[in-house]
């Protein structure tokens, strides 16, 4: 039964039914914030957020593709399972046969060929208000369809592949959040209440093998969950190798965190993954609450060792893999902070429905109603 529960929670970052989402909202929600107030703080925050990371970052905001050619390999397929595909159309009225497109699910490897396109040098890069379809999750208060994103990438050297150097990135981009909920205390100070405490001004580092250790027989949700109840704000590194009980943290695309090269040596044993998530403590939920997947990107020699571990090594022909294995790509850092799970974080709401537009059933609808949650249209 542990084995069956821990392969179902590899991938899926949704909840499986709709019975579970009834039993998880909560039970004494009222929004602080009416929809007007909603809307002016969410904007605040986003700008706020846009300038400070670019401040802190040294990057450049720049428009970003929704429509992708299929054979480009420019997609971003989430989890190296297959179980994500994206949306996908013919394009092109006139043409003698049509491109075959899709909707990206993420810019995550546009961004390193966009570094090149827009010339970056080392130390610089980009940031982009990237939106995206993902038609294969679970609709629950936290995951939807449509996902907008401030996905970014950096420019790096070979020398900055290392776990000191993502640390210190994580840690500028935690000061820029921790400053966009200070601009919403501070434009609304009824935000700031016992009932939800403030993230704390310091992330914690962990490892995915040190969270396995503590809690051996939980799957991968319920030790985030444990973990985050410890530390409110976490970075777990190390996110798509296989852990010492078989499994990885979760399933991560091979070709752009590298999650292979051995970065920790602790008590005799070898850790490996210069990539990771920051997960908080949701106070409105009482759930764990994922904020950014990021990392160092693979080079040649780990995109080859990804992919074969993946069994992809037939995508080395495409374009993007290309780029990388013959260095027409430059070296990277980068990653994707969820604008909406940003803003429902920040201005205490129970439901990404509340600070963003989009489908939802109706039966999570009327679920949400039962719990004084009512989401945008």
């Amino acid at each position: 039964m542990l084995v069956e529960s821990k392969k179902a929670d590899l991938a899926g970052p949704g909840i499986s039914t709709y019975e579970k989402v009834d039993q998880i909202l909560p039970r004494d929600y009222q929004s602080i914030l009416d929809r007007k107030e909603t809307m002016k703080a969410l904007y605040a925050v986003k700008r706020y957020i846009e300038e400070n990371l670019c401040k802190e970052l040294n990057l450049m905001m720049v428009q970003v593709p929704l429509i992708v050619e299929a054979d480009s390999g420019m997609n971003d397929m989430l989890d190296r399972d297959g179980s994500r595909t994206p949306v996908g159309f013919p394009c092109g009225l006139g043409l003698e046969k049509r491109l075959d497109t899709q909707v990206v699910q993420a810019a995550t490897k546009w961004k390193r060929f966009a570094l090149k396109q827009f010339e970056c040098e080392v130390g610089e890069g980009i940031n982009t208000d990237m939106r995206a379809v993902r038609k294969d999750y679970f609709l629950d208060h936290d995951h939807s369809a449509y996902v907008d994103q401030w996905d970014w990438e950096k420019v790096i050297t070979a020398k900055d592949r290392n776990l000191e150097f993502l640390k210190d990135t994580v840690r500028k981009i935690w000061k820029v959040l921790k400053g966009a909920e200070n601009l919403a205390f501070e434009m609304y100070p009824k935000l700031r209440t016992e009932k939800y405490p403030p993230l704390p001004d310091e992330i914690k580092f962990i490892h995915a093998e040190e969270i396995l250790d503590m809690y051996p027989d939980l799957p991968r949700k319920e030790r985030e969950t444990r973990i985050v109840q410890e530390f409110p704000a976490v970075f777990i590194i190390g996110i798509g190798w296989v852990l010492k009980d078989g499994y990885p943290h979760e399933m991560r695309a091979a070709d752009y965190d590298d999650w292979v090269t051995p970065t920790i040596t602790k008590n005799g044993e070898l850790y490996h993954g210069l990539n990771g998530d920051i997960l908080v403590w949701n106070p409105v939920t009482k759930r764990r609450h994922e904020l950014t997947s990021m990392g160092i990107r693979v080079n040649a020699e780990t995109l080859v060792q990804q992919l074969e571990l993946s069994g992809q090594l037939g995508n080395l022909k495409l374009p993007y893999h290309q780029g990388i294995t013959t260095g027409a790509y430059p070296l990277s850092i980068g990653g994707g902070i969820g604008q909406s799970r940003t803003y429902m974080l920040l201005l205490r709401k129970a439901h990404l429905g509340e600070v963003s537009v989009t489908v939802w059933p109706k039966k999570l609808k009327e679920i949400g109603a039962k719990h004084n949650i009512f989401v945008l249209d």
